[in-house]
């Protein structure tokens, strides 16, 4: 009987652990979207859009996407207001593989802004023969 209840919990740790990793990656409830870097690049061609790159300052620093805002994650819920005259606007966020930029697009669609996200980031970003700022 034990055995069975230690079967039981494991697979209720297995399914929770995926779930958890399923919502970090923002494979499951998102509300907002998420894009290839194809996408992106023509996205980014309309006036409407800002690229926000949530990274920190010294991986900003080493390299970039074009254009891009920085204001990294760990700043970005006690700084939202420098970003409130584009509130209206979409805005591209990235990091390096996607996991910031999904947290950081629930931070921006919980404050009413229009987020949408960049799927595998700079890594895919590069990774797609699209240039970075070095």
């Amino acid at each position: 009987m034990q055995d069975k209840h230690m079967n039981i919990l494991y697979w209720i740790a297995m399914v929770a652990l995926l779930g958890y990793f399923a919502y970090i990656r923002g494979w499951i409830l998102t509300d907002f979207e998420s894009i290839t870097p194809q996408q992106a690049q023509t996205l980014l061609q309309d006036d409407n859009v800002t690229l926000l790159d949530v990274r920190t300052a010294l991986e900003f620093d080493r390299e970039h996407i074009k254009d891009a805002k920085l204001l990294p994650l760990n700043l970005l819920k006690e700084n939202l207001t420098e970003l409130e005259d584009i509130k209206k606007k979409k805005i591209l966020v990235y990091c390096h593989s996607g996991s910031r930029s999904i947290k950081a697009s629930r931070i921006l669609k919980a404050n009413g802004f229009i987020p949408i996200n960049l799927k595998g980031g700079i890594l895919q970003w590069k990774s797609d023969g699209f240039s970075v700022v070095k």
